[in-house]
């Protein structure tokens, strides 16, 4: 009740003269006007969600804070990296890390390609007539 009064007033009379008639601190004025402002939501805050949603999806989820940040800056929303990162958790946006492509099989060597003797025939008729190995491990 007494901030809002001194809200309303403040054009008229001065601040602390205000706060020190009605018995208030002013430094606890400040925190319940500090307080008040961060609860108002912000207009701009759906449409950016929904820019960082359109962003994130059109990029196929590679853009990271850093990126979302000069997207949203350069579509002309001001915003810094702390916020662009509250924004991309909001819209539950994060980056799929994927790994690039590495070749492990060397066909191209100077080795002896061996004969396929068993042709798949896995059905011995007596023991110790074929031995099977796995080196997919190298």
């Amino acid at each position: 009740m007494k901030y809002g009064f001194v809200t309303q007033h403040k054009k008229i009379w001065p601040i602390s003269l205000m706060c020190q008639v009605l018995g208030v601190s002013r430094h606890n004025y400040y925190s319940a006007v500090r307080r008040n402002e961060q609860l108002e939501p912000e207009p701009q805050h759906d449409e950016l969600i929904e820019w960082v949603e359109i962003i994130a999806d059109s990029s196929d989820f590679t853009y990271g804070v850093r990126r979302m940040k000069r997207a949203l800056n350069s579509l002309g929303y001001p915003v810094v990296k702390q916020r662009t990162r509250a924004l991309m958790t909001e819209a539950g946006v994060s980056v799929i890390r994927r790994r690039k492509y590495k070749v492990t099989t060397n066909s191209d060597h100077q080795q002896p390609v061996f004969n396929n003797v068993l042709s798949r025939d896995f059905d011995a008729q007596k023991l110790d007539q074929a031995y099977v190995s796995d080196i997919t491990y190298i």
